[in-house]
């Protein structure tokens, strides 16, 4: 049957069709069970994919919001005033296509999205390059990229690798991944031999979005992304962003929205311990509130708290190889985010989001009135900005948080210099370091979401998946997995999902491997 509905504009997007089974489970009076650990993305994701099936779910979340790790939270100012902090800026990429399925749970037509108009990536002591005017559909996007960026010149591209340019071209997902195992971002783009000016602001920027340096970084997901978003994709590279803090927006209806289906969602409450007993008896999870049992488990906690509760779990997979490779996986370096409230406005012409490389260990800069509500209120009120920097992985030799927080303070006003004099209201200061590492390790040897037992799955963005997917996307995409996995082995139908093409445009690709080929001859 020829294929009519599409998530977005590429009509080239894939469809990832469930197993077939039943919407609802039979007369049996007693209906499968599952208890979901985490409510970021994932878990989210995990218990509205079983639950619209008719499966009994709990989920069970830490902090006081839904979210994870994209969740919001309340803060009071000094003047009494109520506003609200979160982990930084997330881009809502439009090939997000099942964390957008998700959303669309409770926002049909997506209203609580905004686009931002462009995505500028400012080098220091360089120049800027915006993706603004670049056309969306490949190759296109990437001619034009070229042949407007002052990152690249004529001789520039004649230098580079063509080898390695055509493994960035060339892709077969999931094979690509395992290509470059063992090979850093860093290594693959030296061996690229981009100019540095390009690999700084079309490259490493979007590197450092994992969290993770360069010099860590797989250079496989890097491939990955760069196809997702860019040469694989003609969603294109702008995106956008929630018109009000996460919680407002999507994660508290989407708590509603499971208390409709029948959820129990338990905020507030930390898992202990994870019992998984005899090979067909119930799971039991122990929390700080009392035990939790039911017939199946989806761990969607963040890698330290899955490594605690696999490393700790009695009973379950006897499986030492699998444990290993749970326990080999790590968290990337901690980053920091800065929301500051000053007693002026930044220029009107700043644009809402800035990458930047180059200064120091920020990456970017947002200014949240222009799209975040509760922002624009608290600015209107007090004609001032609100602001916030981020550094998404900080190394030892860029000092405690103190010295931190000087030198983004100081590259702020090199950026912004109206920033310099500017009085500090009230500013909230967050450091983490609980991001998974997306490393240079065998991809095979990353925990997928099945596992040797059954009654057990795994979802998060720090878990392996076949699809070129990254960040928020890895997250939906593999809380619906786990909940199609526990799904499948009671009958029930699983759904589909959806991704950018898992392999190059054949066609495309010809075309710019001949012009590969006319620039380095």
């Amino acid at each position: 049957m020829k294929q009519t509905w599409i998530p977005g504009r590429d009509n080239k997007a894939v469809r990832h069709t469930g197993d077939p089974g039943a919407l609802r489970p039979s007369g049996d009076p007693s209906a499968p069970s599952a208890l979901v650990l985490g409510g970021g993305i994932a878990g989210i994701a995990a218990a509205v994919g079983l639950a619209e099936r008719g499966v009994v779910v709990t989920l069970v979340e830490r902090e006081a919001q839904l979210g994870g790790r994209v969740r919001s939270w309340p803060v009071q100012q000094v003047d009494g005033s109520g506003t609200t902090m979160s982990r930084g800026f997330h881009a809502f990429f439009r090939q997000y296509y099942n964390l957008r399925a998700l959303l669309r749970r409770v926002d049909p037509a997506l209203q609580g999205l905004t686009p931002v108009d462009d995505y500028p990536l400012v080098l220091a002591g360089g120049h800027r390059d915006s993706f603004a005017h670049v056309p969306r559909t490949p190759p296109l996007n990437m001619a034009a990229f070229v042949a407007q960026s002052p990152s690249f010149r004529a001789a520039d591209l004649a230098k580079m690798n063509k080898q390695a340019v055509w493994e960035l071209l060339d892709v077969d997902f999931p094979a690509t991944f395992s290509v470059h195992d063992g090979e850093s971002a860093a290594q693959f783009l030296d061996r690229l031999g981009f100019p540095d000016a390009a690999r700084h602001l079309a490259l490493e920027v979007f590197a450092r979005s994992f969290f993770a340096s360069p010099d860590e970084f797989s250079a496989g997901e890097l491939v990955g992304m760069f196809h997702s978003y860019f040469l694989g994709s003609s969603e294109g590279l702008l995106f956008d962003v929630p018109v009000d803090d996460y919680d407002t927006v999507f994660w508290a209806p989407l708590g509603r929205y499971l208390q409709r289906l029948g959820v129990e969602v338990r905020t507030g409450e930390s898992v202990v311990g994870l019992e998984l007993g005899g090979e067909h008896g119930p799971v039991e999870v122990t929390t700080d509130a009392g035990t939790l049992t039911a017939d199946t488990v989806v761990l969607a906690t963040d890698l330290r708290t899955t490594r605690r509760l696999v490393e700790a779990t009695e009973g379950g997979p006897d499986d030492p190889d699998w444990r290993s490779r749970i326990l080999e996986t790590e968290n990337a370096p901690r980053f920091a985010v800065w929301r500051l409230w000053l007693d002026r406005r930044v220029d009107a012409e700043r644009p809402a989001f800035l990458g930047t490389s180059g200064y120091g260990p920020m990456d970017n800069i947002t200014v949240l009135e222009r799209f975040e509500a509760g922002a624009r209120r608290w600015s209107e009120a007090h004609d001032a900005s609100v602001v916030e920097v981020h550094a998404y992985a900080l190394q030892p030799g860029d000092g405690d948080d103190d010295q931190v927080r000087r030198t983004l303070r100081a590259e702020l006003a090199r950026v912004y210099p109206e920033t310099a004099d500017a009085e500090v209201v009230a500013d909230e200061w967050l450091v983490e370091d609980d991001c998974p590492l997306v490393g240079t390790s065998p991809w095979l040897r990353r925990p997928e979401v099945s596992t040797p037992d059954a009654r057990l799955v795994l979802a998060g963005d720090g878990i392996r998946c076949d699809f070129p997917v990254a960040l928020m996307e890895r997250a939906a995409t593999t809380g619906f997995l786990a909940a199609n996995q526990l799904l499948g082995g009671w009958g029930l139908a699983g759904h589909d999902l959806w991704t950018v093409p898992m392999s190059t445009r054949q066609p495309a690709l010809l075309r710019v491997k001949s012009l590969l080929d006319r620039v380095g001859a």
